[in-house]
């Protein structure tokens, strides 16, 4: 972990340019930056190299952990495209990013929700935000989404990142972590080609609302 006073230092994989951008929100006051793109874009894993560089300057919420629970969305009818934007609680996302935004000096933790992939469930209260963490990075597909309650993220945003990535590399990523999470390879496929790419069309018209894209490719 690097010293809150620290270096920022960069992971093989990080742009140097990236991580300068981001270090330059850790350095001024709390700030939520946010990276936004398709499934499978590479969210999580730049997230996780940017919030690893900066060490005690940044904490990562991910959008995933407000998924409904897999009961309310059976009991809603919309277990079949998990993953879509109505299948979030959304006015809760933006309720949390609102108090991580108000959160001051001598302020109590925040606790985010996480989501487990294993479980395919949300699990409150896994993620504390101290006020003394200047960055938060919030990942997810929908962060630029401007329909419904969705359309309260942006504002909240420092900085908004657009990651992009071929569809021909996502869909063999986003089949090969269906697989590895107990999916049939046809079924995989099938999931992806009729949800995941569902999601990424409503995703892609947010592109225009990021301060920045960035190639994934």
């Amino acid at each position: 972990m690097t010293e809150p006073d620290g270096p920022a230092r960069a992971s093989a994989g990080l742009d140097p340019g990236l991580l300068a951008r981001a270090a330059a929100l850790a350095a001024d006051g709390r700030r939520l930056l946010g990276l936004a793109g398709p499934p499978g874009a590479g969210k999580s894993t730049l997230a996780a190299e940017v919030v690893g560089a900066l060490g005690d300057r940044a904490v990562l919420v991910p959008m995933d952990g407000f998924h409904l629970a897999q009961a309310e969305l059976e009991r809603l009818g919309r277990a079949d495209r998990k993953g879509a934007p109505d299948t979030f609680d959304a006015v809760g996302f933006v309720a949390l990013l609102a108090r991580l935004r108000a959160q001051g000096p001598g302020d109590p933790v925040v606790y985010a929700p996480r989501f487990d992939r294993h479980l395919e469930e949300p699990i409150a209260g896994a993620i504390g935000v101290p006020a003394a963490v200047p960055l938060v990075v919030v990942e997810g597909n929908y962060l630029l989404h401007d329909e419904g309650a969705w359309a309260g993220v942006g504002p909240l945003l420092d900085d908004a990142w657009y990651l992009d990535l071929p569809d021909e590399v996502r869909v063999a990523r986003l089949v090969a972590r269906h697989v590895a999470h107990g999916r049939t390879p046809d079924a995989a496929r099938e999931w992806v080609l009729r949800s995941d790419e569902a999601n990424a069309r409503q995703v892609e018209r947010g592109r225009d609302r990021a301060g920045m894209v960035v190639p994934m490719g």
